[in-house]
């Protein structure tokens, strides 16, 4: 499952989940590439009661599949695990479950919002940003899912690099017409500002911003808020501070840590040469791809003879993938043939193809990186540009961009 995805709903999906949820994509079918491929583990352990009213929601999905109350909350609870696990079936089962309205041109506003999460997921940035406008413009869209439709827009236009669009849309977020939702709308809409403008060369003011929504914050917010200020930090060149908040997050989480927050710090202990406890923060959550890679990292770092078996179920993953016709994991490829298997050259092209979709910072450093290693320093022309163009800056790039 594609990390970028964890990403672009964070902004939308973890400062408004008391309003609505969110979500992140969908699979197709897997077919294993080997007949000694490990595809599930059954549950050793009873049901809990989460998963015994899951099974209530399929099983009334099944007798009144157009009942869109109950789609809608089967595809929800699926779409958060997903989010949380990185297990794309998850996501096949939220499509699944809104199957009845997933297709019309005119939807309930409800089932408009999870399509364009899920088509922006695929990449298909186009289609989600008119499913998402459609919200915007459609005044019979609910205040609170034209909310979610802002949040989550600004969140796909950030990860294409439109800051400029981005910050108009949090910025309307602001506006006398959402004022009745409270702190649901403001908070995100201030946090999303901060973070775009760190990315536009004003990171010293965004951060003093952000350590100021932190102390407003509710306790169910305080961990996403401790990772987007690490990540900050990280930028700006502070290790220090950038350590003390990814622990933040981590200790926020707890159990329930989801994909996102665990490669963010499993990236940042690899970076300062913490290869063993990467490898334990990651134990037993293989299943996920960006998880497995990061847990190849370390043990290929500690010279762990599992990290030659790990780097080659990657590529079986990443075969699977475009085999099954779904959106090649560029980023994590790129990662992979970098990073696993020294073939830089091939990690510079996934990684110009990425960055042609997608502009994070973990794009920008991955670009960066790769035409270092590949001895190709003009390659990343495509990169000064965004900077020159935006503004933006990250203090990691020194190292790769002479």
């Amino acid at each position: 499952m594609h990390l970028h995805r964890r990403r672009m709903g964070r902004l939308a999906c973890a400062l408004f989940a008391a309003v609505l949820w969110c979500g992140t994509g969908a699979a197709a079918p897997y077919t294993p590439a080997t007949d000694d491929e490990l595809v599930e583990t059954l549950r050793q352990r009873p049901l809990d009661a989460g998963e015994r009213w899951r099974r209530e929601l399929r099983a009334q999905a099944r007798r009144q599949p157009r009942h869109l109350p109950a789609a809608l909350q089967l595809a929800r609870a699926a779409i958060d695990r997903a989010r949380r696990d990185g297990d794309p079936r998850e996501l096949g089962q939220a499509q699944a479950a809104l199957a009845p309205w997933w297709s019309l041109p005119e939807p309930p506003p409800a089932v408009r919002l999870l399509r364009a999460t899920v088509l922006q997921s695929r990449h298909d940035f186009a289609a989600a940003l008119a499913d998402l406008d459609h919200l915007l413009a459609s005044k019979g869209t609910p205040l609170e899912l034209q909310a979610q439709a802002e949040l989550t827009r600004a969140a796909v236009l950030q990860v294409q690099g439109r800051y400029p669009q981005a910050t108009a849309g949090c910025e309307r977020l602001l506006q006398p017409r959402y004022q009745a939702l409270g702190a649901a709308a403001e908070l995100p809409a201030r946090v999303c500002l901060a973070e775009l403008a760190s990315l536009r060369d004003d990171a010293t003011e965004a951060r003093s911003t952000l350590q100021r929504l932190a102390v407003r914050a509710a306790p169910q917010q305080a961990g996403w808020l401790a990772l987007v200020r690490a990540e900050l930090a990280e930028r700006m060149g502070d290790p220090r501070e950038a350590e003390t908040l990814y622990r933040q997050a981590l200790e926020q989480a707890g159990d329930e840590a989801d994909v996102y927050t665990l490669a963010a710090c499993a990236d940042w202990l690899l970076d300062h040469g913490r290869a063993r406890d990467a490898a334990s923060l990651l134990k037993g959550r293989e299943q996920a791809d960006a998880l497995l890679l990061r847990l190849a990292q370390a043990w290929k770092q500690l010279h762990d003879p599992r990290a030659a078996g790990a780097s080659t179920a990657l590529q079986q993953r990443f075969a699977a993938t475009r085999v099954r016709g779904d959106t090649p994991h560029l980023r994590e490829e790129a990662q992979a043939a970098l990073r696993l298997q020294g073939h830089a050259a091939l990690a510079l092209q996934l990684a110009l193809d990425n960055w042609a979709q997608q502009k994070e910072p973990a794009d920008a450093r991955l670009l960066a990186e790769a035409a270092f290693a590949a001895g190709q320093p003009a390659a990343a022309a495509p990169l000064r540009e965004f900077m020159r163009s935006t503004g933006y800056r990250d203090a990691r790039l020194a190292r790769w961009l002479p």
